[in-house]
Formats: C-alpha cells, structure tokens, sequence
C-alpha cells in the first residue's frame, strides 16, 4: 500500500527510526481501524520484492517494519531474507490470524476478537500488543497474555478514538497487574506518519 521512513510510534520500540512497508488487504476488518483504505488489496497494485529492499538499502534505515492490513496474507520470505542479508532488522506487526512466513528479528501480536490469533504464533511473539477500547478487553488481553512466552513484552494500548476515557483505566489496570506496560500511538501525538 505504501512506504515511508519515520519512527515507530507504538510498543517497545517506540522512537526508534524505521523504513515501513504497509501492506495492502486485510480480512480481519476492526471496526476502529486507523488504516480503514488498506483492507482492499485490489486498490494496491503489487510491488516488486528487490524494487522494495532496495527502497529499504538506499535509506539510512536500521530496521524495517512490515505492517498493515494484514500482512501475513502474503509470503513474505523473500522479501524478508533480501532485507535479513542486506542487514537490516525486520520488525513484524501482526494480527497472528495467519501462519508465520518469513524471518523477523521482533514479532508483534496485535491479537483481535473478531479472528483471533493462532496459538502458534502467539508463541513466537516477542510483543503482545492488545488495543483496549473498553473494559472487556482487558480479560481478551489475559486470556492471550496466557498463550505467550515469559519472555514475551506486554502491552495494552487504548484505542485513538477513545484514548481519553480509556487511558485512566489503563493507568490503574498497568498499576495493578505490572506484568503489563502501556503503549500510545506516540507518531499521533508527534504528528508524524
């Protein structure tokens, strides 16, 4: 769908800078998405895998991040083993729906009620990132807090719309069950893509 250089604005590596790759389409559909125009792949014409890593190469990029949509609808191994042996770090931001395909350096679950993760990937996960849009969602983020690794970051994120009303309970949900952290979508609050 798009590519851009800025800085990760969510999870454990916020602030640092990154190359992006949105992919186009996602079946998973939140009715809260941000990014609502990536669902339809057919609005994104495929793009080539080299033109792509050599976007990548050609930037002062250290890392990448392949987001979406939903971007393990596609096979991404080619595309991640030109970016590993060029050395650049890939980051994955995923719904976990869909079997793992290419090699990451960190996993992030954003795990969604309406199709939820495969308890396979939830277990390669290095962060679990669950979007908090109303007092429910904190027992969908336990109950897959419980299918990762003890290694494995967790964060609970309020949903944009609704961040002010949302965020306090957060607050005191984080100050009473520390094996959480809070994320905000700080490239909002920056103004940044």
């Amino acid at each position: 769908m798009e590519e851009f250089y800025s800085i990760q604005g969510e999870g454990h590596n916020t602030g640092e800078a990154a190359y992006f790759f949105r992919i186009g389409g996602c079946d998973i559909a939140c009715r809260w998405c941000d990014v609502k125009e990536a669902w339809n792949a057919e609005l994104h014409p495929l793009s080539e895998t080299e033109k792509l890593i050599n976007n990548c190469i050609n930037n002062t990029a250290k890392a990448v991040v392949i987001t979406g949509g939903e971007p393990l609808l596609y096979n991404l191994d080619v595309l991640c083993a030109g970016l590993k042996n060029a050395g650049i770090k890939v980051f994955l931001e995923t719904s976990g729906a869909y079997p793992l395909t290419g090699q990451f350096d960190w996993i992030c679950v954003s795990p969604k009620p309406n199709m939820p993760p495969r308890k396979d990937l939830l277990l390669m996960a290095d962060e679990l990132k669950v979007v908090i849009q109303n007092p429910e969602d904190f027992t969908w983020a336990e109950n897959n807090a419980l299918l990762v690794k003890k290694k494995c970051k967790l964060y609970l994120q309020p949903e944009w719309s609704c961040y002010k009303n949302i965020l306090p309970q957060i607050v005191d949900y984080v100050k009473s069950n520390p094996h959480w952290k809070t994320s905000l979508q700080a490239h909002k609050f920056m103004n940044i893509p």
